[in-house]
């Protein structure tokens, strides 16, 4: 795991407390370091704080993904507002939690963003989509989870890891119209409230 936070204090617990919870973490203090040990050693998962120096944490995000990473991201931010989550998660991130957080909400957070990077079926177990060797698929479109690669017809399409798991979703439940709500829950693990327009 790579985490990426200026503010020592902050730095030092986090890595503390993910140390003692099992992970292997790789700690540095800004945007620039975290994209140069990105580089040195694919990590598992990243944690990235938004407010850096220098390189803020949503153009380390742009810059991963515009490279074609897909390591899963988890932001840390003191921004509540709506528009700074989406921005966050249009940069790239896959989730994020608002500072001052508690540590086993992270951990959840991990563990469900480290869940959907080994694929993900529908909550009561089954898929609803025909599977060859493990793939999902809906009309001319066919996805492999475990790869996290997908195809429409002969092309292999380019998706961000959010992309790829929204997408997942609705092959899973073809035929089944999903709220709002449920969109919400599943891919990012919250509701953004009911004026949200930006899945509309």
């Amino acid at each position: 795991m790579l985490l990426a936070e200026d503010d020592r204090a902050i730095r030092h617990a986090l890595e503390r407390a993910l140390t003692l919870e099992g992970y292997e973490v790789t700690a540095v203090a800004d945007g620039v370091e975290a994209i140069a040990q990105a580089h040195r050693s694919a990590p598992d998962i990243l944690v990235l704080d938004v407010m850096m120096p220098g390189i803020d944490g949503l153009q380390v995000c742009r810059v991963l993904r515009a490279e074609g990473d897909r390591t899963p991201i988890l932001m840390l931010t003191a921004l509540v507002e709506t528009p700074d989550r989406i921005a966050g998660l249009d940069a790239g991130a896959d989730d994020y939690v608002v500072k001052p957080f508690d540590v086993d909400e992270v951990f959840a957070r991990l563990r469900a963003l480290l869940r959907r990077t080994s694929g993900a079926s529908s909550d009561d177990g089954r898929d609803v989509s025909p599977e060859l060797d493990g793939q999902v698929a809906a009309a001319d479109l066919r996805m492999d989870p475990q790869a996290r690669r997908a195809w429409r017809g002969e092309r292999e399409l380019e998706l961000t890891r959010t992309e790829f798991d929204l997408l997942e979703l609705l092959v899973r439940n073809a035929g089944i119209v999903l709220d709002h709500a449920t969109i919400y829950d599943r891919i990012w693990g919250y509701d953004f409230g009911p004026g949200s327009k930006n899945l509309a």
